[in-house]
């Protein structure tokens, strides 16, 4: 392969409220056996990458222990692999990163140390497939020393993202980083391919300028003296990006063509398996449209919902339209729609939790109710 790839995976995002107070964002949980960073972590390998920097800094034990092996994602090898890193803070140096380039600069050494033509830059928050080789020969073919991904977006509020305007030619003319109000519809997907040596004097001199992020400093700020262009992505792709998204993501999760794209077809998206056994449905269980993980015990009423691995449910208890993680217990007579209830949560005996679509309650970690 052609690129190394990076995994920005350290942002401190408080949208998801208590859902990150915990945990990084890339290690959110998705459609009841993934981890958000398992897409981009498949795609890269699936597209023959076979070196694969993963950078992660707030909230990052459980991103961690999810990536302790490689090998799931084809990345046990001697040549290249998984290299993940922190913020090294010794007395000598004592800055967390200040950016998401100064992310990349602080670990220059593992750019400076690669062969590879062509860097792929990608967060590790968004749920989608794609083969990154079709963008690595566009970014050849138009002689890019930047290419942007985008997406088209028309009936969807677009001020979490940044947004693109394209020339005819789609030479990028102007960036705009989460706009108030904009009459632009190519929206930002957080993925850049990069020649690796541009990437290495670009960062050398913007951090010792004291500019460290990449949209600001690099995209926007050498818009016009780079030939930056867009690359058109039209498949499935949505950022975990606040609570409605999050949500939303894992109800696309019970559409068949969904889960289909990420379950039946070929290349798959791989993580890290847990090795429980099957669900156990008993005799007063009833399950309809839904996504159950290994190893839990269904006693009631699960419709259009997504249940993580472990997951307890008592007799008379009626979970709807809800995302319920690892390890919960949701005993009986408890009536649950329109929540996220997060990992090893115990909802008592008659409990009744009801949010709605817009806003689902959250029920935190390990919580009592």
């Amino acid at each position: 392969m052609k690129a190394i790839g990076i995994i920005l995976a350290g942002g401190n995002n408080d949208k998801l409220g208590a859902l990150t107070t915990r945990r990084a964002l890339s290690a959110i949980p998705v459609g009841s056996c993934y981890r958000s960073i398992d897409f981009t972590l498949s795609n890269m390998s699936n597209s023959g990458i076979g070196k694969i920097a993963v950078i992660t800094q707030y909230n990052s034990r459980s991103l961690h222990d999810h990536m302790s092996s490689a090998k799931w994602w084809d990345m046990g090898r001697k040549q290249g692999g998984l290299f993940v890193f922190s913020p090294y803070l010794s007395n000598d140096n004592s800055l967390w990163f200040r950016g998401t380039a100064d992310s990349i600069f602080q670990n220059i050494t593992f750019l400076k140390r690669s062969i590879e033509p062509y860097v792929l830059i990608a967060s590790g928050d968004a749920v989608y497939k794609m083969d990154y080789n079709d963008v690595i020969e566009q970014h050849e073919q138009t002689q890019a020393d930047i290419t942007v991904m985008y997406k088209n977006v028309e009936d969807e509020d677009v001020c979490n993202y940044g947004v693109l305007e394209l020339d005819e030619t789609g030479r990028l003319l102007e960036f705009e980083e989460k706009p108030l109000e904009t009459h632009l519809r190519h929206i930002s997907m957080g993925i850049y391919v990069i020649s690796r040596t541009l990437l290495i004097n670009l960062l050398e001199t913007i951090v010792g300028e004291g500019r460290y992020d990449i949209v600001k400093d690099i995209i926007i700020r050498y818009r016009k003296k780079l030939n930056i262009r867009g690359y058109l992505f039209s498949g499935y792709w949505r950022a975990v990006n606040g609570i409605p998204e999050y949500f939303g993501i894992n109800m696309d999760f019970l559409k068949k063509e969904v889960r289909n794209l990420f379950t039946a077809a070929e290349p798959y998206i791989e993580t890290k398996p847990k090795d429980e056994p099957p669900v156990k449905y008993n005799y007063t269980a009833s399950v309809r449209d839904s996504l159950i993980g290994s190893g839990g015990i269904i006693n009631g009423t699960v419709n259009h919902s997504v249940l993580f691995r472990k997951v307890y449910t008592g007799e008379n208890s009626c979970i709807n339209n809800s995302i319920i993680m690892e390890g919960t217990i949701v005993a009986t007579n408890c009536y649950v729609e329109y929540a996220i209830v997060d990992k090893e949560a115990v909802l008592s005996d008659g409990r009744r939790i009801t949010g709605t679509r817009e806003q689902p309650i959250i029920v935190p970690k390990g919580a009592v109710v």
